[in-house]
């Protein structure tokens, strides 16, 4: 079977070793890991084992992971050899780290969560991975997303549906909620995510959890499965704003790259910024005299159980802004900032989506067995796993192109659109905007689409977001602890390093993050003995019967 062809995963040679001491990577950062690591109270080998650990002990829970990387222990036993040396240069040294499975990552398929892609291999590293290696990272393998990355409840054909380790009867948000559930669960350091409309952003509000969806053009998207020109970008999903912030600074590293023409556009001022530089750890981050604008129409004021927990955690951090010496702008224009008018009127990913995935899949760059285009992908006998809304989409993108006489007059409004969110910041000499990522709860598994999602603003017109946990709703007898809750900070082009100190700002004072406790994934995992070999990670195939299995 398929499953197992790609999931088998080879055998490593047996290495010498005894470890040192149990090593608890449950929330573990970037420097609590370097501390143990460089203070020789662990290896990297220890480090890499245990989070194999909990991915093996966990993994059945929320099905999140797709497979693991064979080569993650002898990378591992690598990087020891090095520190042994005192060679531990880069800033991701032995930190495991995870791909959303549209990534291109040596040795590894890149399947899109798709059956039809399970042997489509690439030949080399997509730019941001080879950034993320050369830096020192651990990639232990790759994250479940929701199929092709074309919605956001994270179910798809190959890896079945991921659950949100908060709620199990809920999604984890999407595209990349294989990702998002599994950095929640402690699976790993932090992990890539894509983002073409909400795809970082919905999985880190419904996981406690922060990200970034950097300018349009600051990191290269070359070697990752496409949907749109105008609207993908790529970025990283962590348990704290310093991780992101490490994330960000190697992933921009890669700055021009010709083979992504948009990073042309990186000016100089930002070319091989350290974002970390915006931070200051340990000392709380003033928001005193920042202005801050509240987008009114990215709200719903309904009130219901699914939409009360949202607003009350944002007017929690409007109160929080004002206590601390923040003036707070309602923004009420709620005709041009209407999310469902936006995305209806703009959004064209479907009428560049078959240019797109066509180039990537007719590459030279990608090796087995693969459909060479997007009409060819969606005709084979593969099954897709596609909701209701998506069946329009597909059908759509089929026989569209950039060629329609509707792309130029939807490009032309998202221009306009653009010059009115940056007139909107400037005119009001804010800060930042801020709005709930969601306006409601991240849906229920078997829901027809994630509904009440705000990303499509920054998705069309390219700015950056960062996304910080604010609050949870009520607990029940499936959410003991209750569902996350994340709020979107948007400002102009190039303004990451603000935004990070804003988020900062924001997290100093919310402390806003918790781990999941469901079915135990608060517990430690014992490492009992070294591992020799990456073990069998099997997905479950928990797919909701309303999404019939399909083929195109």
């Amino acid at each position: 079977m398929y499953h197992s062809r790609l999931l088998s995963l080879s055998l490593l040679p047996a290495v010498s070793y005894t470890q040192l001491a149990p090593i608890d990577v449950r929330e573990a950062t970037i420097s609590s890991l370097h501390g143990s690591l460089y203070s020789r109270l662990t290896t990297c080998r220890d480090i890499v084992s245990a989070f194999v650990a909990r991915i093996e002990r966990f993994n059945p829970s929320i099905n999140a992971i797709i497979a693991l990387n064979p080569d993650a222990l002898e990378i591992a036993d690598g990087l020891d050899e090095a520190l042994s040396r005192g060679n531990t240069t880069g800033p991701l040294f032995c930190i495991p780290i995870l791909l959303k499975d549209n990534y291109d990552a040596l040795p590894m398929p890149t399947t899109g969560g798709c059956l039809a892609l399970n042997a489509s291999k690439p030949t080399h590293d997509s730019p941001t991975v080879a950034a993320l290696r050369r830096a020192g990272a651990v990639i232990l393998g790759k994250s479940n997303l929701h199929e092709l990355a074309l919605e956001g409840l994270s179910v798809s054909s190959l890896g079945g549906q991921t659950l949100n380790p908060y709620d199990f009867a809920r999604t984890p948000g999407g595209s990349s909620g294989g990702t998002g559930a599994a950095i929640a669960a402690s699976f790993a350091v932090f992990g890539t995510g894509t983002d073409t409309v909400n795809s970082l952003r919905s999985p880190a509000s419904a996981n406690s959890l922060f990200s970034f969806r950097p300018t349009r053009g600051l990191i290269s998207r070359a070697g990752v499965v496409p949907i749109s020109y105008t609207q993908d970008t790529v970025g990283a999903i962590g348990r704290s704003v310093v991780d992101i912030a490490t994330a960000l600074t190697v992933m921009a590293g890669v700055g021009y790259d010709p083979a992504d023409n948009v990073t042309s556009a990186i000016p100089p001022s930002v070319a091989g910024a350290d974002y970390t530089s915006f931070l200051a750890p340990g000392t709380p981050t003033s928001l005193n005299g920042t202005r801050i604008g509240v987008l009114e129409g990215f709200f719903n004021r309904t009130s219901s159980n699914e939409t009360d927990p949202v607003n009350q955690a944002m007017d929690h951090v409007i109160v929080m802004l004002r206590s601390q010496g923040a003036t707070v702008i309602n923004i009420t224009d709620t005709s041009t900032y209407n999310a469902t008018a936006i995305s209806a009127q703009m959004d064209v990913q479907q009428l560049e989506y078959r240019e797109m995935l066509s180039a990537y899949l007719s590459s030279p760059n990608l090796t087995g067995i693969h459909p060479a285009t997007m009409p060819e992908l969606y005709h084979t006998k593969h099954e897709f796993v596609v909701s209701p809304a998506q069946y329009s989409y597909v059908e759509t993108a089929l026989r569209s192109s950039t060629a329609n006489s509707s792309y130029s007059a939807r490009q032309t409004l998202i221009a306009n659109l653009t010059r009115a969110l940056h007139a909107t910041i400037v005119s009001n000499r804010l800060d930042c905007l801020i709005y709930p990522e969601q306006k409601n709860l991240v849906v229920p598994v078997g829901s027809p689409s994630q509904s009440g999602r705000n990303g499509i603003l920054a998705a069309l017109t390219g700015s950056p977001v960062i996304t910080v946990p604010v609050g949870f709703s009520p607990s029940t007898a499936s959410a003991p602890i209750g569902i996350p809750i994340g709020m979107e900070i948007l400002g102009l082009p190039w303004t990451e390093g603000p935004l990070l100190r804003l988020a900062q700002g924001f997290d100093d004072r919310l402390h806003a993050r918790r781990m999941p406790v469901t079915n135990g994934l608060n517990a430690t995992v014992e490492v009992t003995s070294a591992y020799t070999e990456i073990p069998h990670i099997t997905p479950l195939k928990n797919i909701p019967s309303v999404y019939p299995l399909g083929v195109y």
